[in-house]
């Protein structure tokens, strides 16, 4: 073989596909984003009240969001907030009844041209399967939030 063509010769590391969502450093992960036709505040309003968490979080009939406050849902969520910044961010540790150890779940508020984009994210998720639950879970909570923004609007 001459030098030209052992150069055409590429080691390939590792033949199994990578599953979707597997990151190095936050184990398995997934996010879910919608815009809605909504200001920042609105939205914020929403997903903080009693109303709006039970589409995220669970029922809980209050919730302080500061750092450091423990919660747990009447459905066994809990968790811890860790990070508050009114009106564009909740960072929470997130267990549900059965799993092993919390994830992390993230929350933004994002401006759009067309309102406000509401981003869920979550991390530490134990496996594939957990990661698909948790997709179809913040993809519903998604579709129920637009349901309750909708609803809002109309009564307006």
């Amino acid at each position: 073989m001459s030098k030209s063509t052992s150069k055409l010769a590429v080691p390939i590391a590792n033949d199994a596909a990578k599953p979707v969502g597997l990151t190095a450093a936050a184990g398995f992960q997934v996010g879910v984003r919608r815009t809605f036709p909504v200001s920042r505040e609105a939205a914020w309003s929403l997903l903080t009240s009693p109303e709006g968490m039970m589409v995220w979080l669970g029922e809980l009939p209050v919730l302080e969001f500061k750092p450091g406050t423990a919660y747990t849902s009447k459905e066994g969520n809990h968790g811890e907030i860790r990070v508050v910044n009114p009106g564009e961010q909740i960072r929470l540790t997130w267990q549900r009844p059965g799993w092993i150890h919390p994830s992390t779940v993230q929350i933004r508020l994002l401006e759009a041209k067309t309102g406000t984009t509401i981003s869920f994210h979550q991390e530490k998720l134990a496996d594939i399967q957990q990661r698909e639950q948790m997709k179809a879970y913040w993809e519903e909570a998604a579709d129920h939030i637009r349901e309750q923004l909708a609803a809002g609007e109309s009564q307006a």
